[in-house]
């Protein structure tokens, strides 16, 4: 994950409301042990971020869920303070976003909810990088509702199983995680995920 950027510029605007004030229409149901960390308003469509102990959601005002994702399946973000952006990206690499949070509520915690909750679902990482367009990232992850570990195998821009050098490598560093933790390794002919 990429670190956050300081804001550089003046005195911030004073937002038009408050991150706290969740509509209850936009208010997400909630697992057991799970709460509301923080929530803020998108300004250009209005919908609202919200970030709950175990999820990522972004909610219509009609209550309508648009994004719901477990924190395990976040990949990356970074926080733009100088834009007051959100940007985020997903292990699957499908539907990216990006929530702009300044006019209507500010990002209130959102940004060091958002990091916090990311991290934790991080138990062990291992970047294989044999030059460019030949890298991966291994990842044992935490699914922070049930405490099971789950493996993450993400390729890098043009790379992918058909490298066998690269193959072979990234197969080395799942069995050496998955021992760290305890999962059991994969067998040899196990496809690369």
């Amino acid at each position: 994950m990429r670190f956050w950027r300081t804001r550089t510029g003046g005195t911030p605007p004073k937002p038009e409301g408050d991150p706290t004030d969740l509509p209850a229409a936009v208010r997400p149901e909630l697992g057991a042990g799970e709460q509301v960390l923080a929530s803020a308003q998108e300004d250009g469509t209005g919908h609202w971020v919200v970030l709950t102990t175990f999820r990522l959601l972004e909610v219509a005002d009609g209550g309508e869920v648009l994004v719901e994702r477990p924190w395990h399946e976040v990949d990356t973000g970074a926080w733009d303070p100088d834009l007051w952006a959100l940007a985020v990206s997903f292990v699957d690499q499908l539907g990216g976003r990006q929530w702009v949070l300044q006019r209507r509520t500010g990002p209130g915690m959102v940004p060091q909810v958002f990091r916090e909750r990311t991290s934790a679902s991080v138990v062990l990482l291992r970047s294989v990088d044999l030059g460019p367009r030949r890298t991966a990232r291994v990842t044992i992850r935490k699914v922070l509702a049930t405490r099971e570990l789950v493996e993450q195998v993400l390729w890098g821009r043009g790379a992918g199983e058909s490298d066998a050098e690269l193959a072979a490598a990234v197969r080395s560093a799942r069995v050496d995680l998955r021992d760290q933790v305890g999962l059991p390794p994969h067998p040899p002919e196990d496809r690369l995920g």
